[in-house]
């Protein structure tokens, strides 16, 4: 659908971002000229996709769209067991809750926000065992988003699954640019956490974007189908996650998968607590049925190709004009690198924070920090340190905006950029204990 941008001045935003604490999530919507905050939920459905929900079946149980949707699921992702839920926190909550006890250790390439907290919440440790090549943001390495595999095996010989319930994948890895992970990562990947005994997870919300740069980077895949390079991926794993709202197109929406019938059992007494019978999962009937269609849309490689062509369009536009960014470009979003565009500010004053909020009063544009905001403290215990990198997201919705949108984009930065020296940090006035980042409340120091 066609929706209006209303247009604000700059002396508009400066109240309106000042009303929201400086927390660019409390805005209203329709006071963001371009919306880059997240990918999630956001993307256009397809006419196909709007046509599957008028035949959505709203039985409560045993629903024809459920069977269409599990169908689905299990001819691309071929695990045994399907269970539904209404987004993919909600997937990654029952997980944790029913493998991860106080004490134990998840290991990731990179946990973003909820995977993370979902653990925490429950007493275990997420712990983030990226790649070397991902510290360095202008490397041309096409895998940035590959665990390394040497701290996986190490940690694994050290602490064993008495302490390890579980390893997870994020495909793409988020919180380092959305970046891909190879297939010969996650088959390594595979392979210790079978030889220890461990369960291995995917999280597979952008699972095609990643197949489709194992297809164009890694020897061997040239030639193969992006739906058959998906179908191996998951081979190599014991079950998944995953938000349908990424890359199934659709509004909301998400599932929980697994080869283990006795744990699915356990997970499904604790979705009809939560979410609802295990045929809906907190889902409509019209969900159900969009997601099965997007799940098959998302896996056309003329729509991936454009995909992963826009995101570098403006990956390469910003560094042809030497604006710090994460390259390679990711698959969904272009992550600015905040600590060197704004060096006079210590992590702990979030640059990021300050270049998302400086962002929208140039040109309306909301984006996210990831960095020191998002991951810099303990929620137990409240300590605050610097994460490791402090970007700013502008998550690119599918399917929504066009070349002159992103032109615009790359406009406003420009002109951020122009003037960053004058730009100052920030400091928390208020947050809450876990994702601090979606409510939080800041000011100029």
């Amino acid at each position: 659908m066609i929706e209006p941008i209303k247009l604000t001045t700059r002396d508009e935003r400066e109240q309106l971002i000042r009303e929201a604490h400086y927390n660019p999530f409390l805005l209203r919507a329709e006071d963001v000229i371009i919306d880059l905050l997240t990918d999630s939920g956001t993307s256009a459905m397809s006419s196909d996709a709007w046509a599957a929900m008028m035949r959505g079946d709203e039985s409560y149980a045993g629903a024809r769209s459920w069977f269409r949707f599990r169908d689905t699921v299990q001819d691309i992702f071929g695990f045994e067991q399907v269970i539904p839920t209404h987004q993919g926190r909600a997937a990654e909550h029952i997980l944790f809750g029913m493998l991860v006890k106080p004490d134990s250790i998840v290991p990731n390439n990179t946990h973003f926000d909820t995977t993370r907290a979902n653990i925490e919440f429950v007493g275990g440790k997420p712990l983030d065992l990226i790649c070397d090549e991902a510290n360095d943001i202008n490397s041309d390495f096409a895998f940035k988003g590959n665990m390394d595999i040497v701290a996986l095996d190490e940690l694994v010989k050290a602490e064993g699954p008495e302490r390890i319930p579980v390893i997870m994948v994020t495909v793409t890895n988020n919180s380092v640019g959305g970046q891909p992970v190879s297939m010969s990562n996650i088959r390594e990947i595979s392979r210790i956490a079978k030889s220890a005994g461990i369960p291995f997870y995917i999280d597979a919300c952008r699972f095609a974007e990643n197949a489709f740069f194992i297809k164009q980077n890694e020897p061997g895949y040239e030639n193969t189908a992006a739906v058959d390079i998906a179908r191996e991926m998951f081979s190599y794993a014991d079950g998944c996650t995953m938000s349908a709202k990424k890359d199934a197109f659709c509004n909301i929406g998400g599932f929980l998968c697994s080869n283990d019938a006795e744990l699915a059992l356990q997970e499904r007494n604790l979705l009809i607590m939560t979410e609802g019978f295990p045929t809906y999962g907190g889902l409509a009937g019209r969900d159900l049925e969009a997601i099965a269609v997007g799940l098959r849309e998302v896996l056309d490689e003329n729509y991936l190709d454009y995909r992963l062509l826009s995101t570098r369009y403006v990956v390469e536009g910003l560094h042809d004009n030497g604006i710090p960014v994460v390259r390679p470009a990711g698959g969904h979003a272009v992550y600015l690198d905040a600590r060197r565009f704004l060096p006079h500010i210590e992590p702990l004053q979030y640059p990021g924070q300050a270049l998302s909020v400086e962002l929208y009063l140039e040109g309306g544009i909301r984006a996210v920090e990831i960095g020191t905001v998002m991951f810099g403290s303990d929620p137990h215990s409240g300590d605050e340190k610097a994460a490791r990198l402090d970007l700013l997201r502008l998550a690119i919705p599918r399917r929504v905006y066009t070349q002159s949108h992103m032109d615009y984009v790359l406009e406003a930065i420009t002109l951020v950029w122009e003037r960053r020296s004058s730009i100052r940090g920030m400091k928390i006035v208020k947050a809450p204990q876990f994702l601090r980042h979606f409510s939080a409340e800041f000011d100029w120091l």
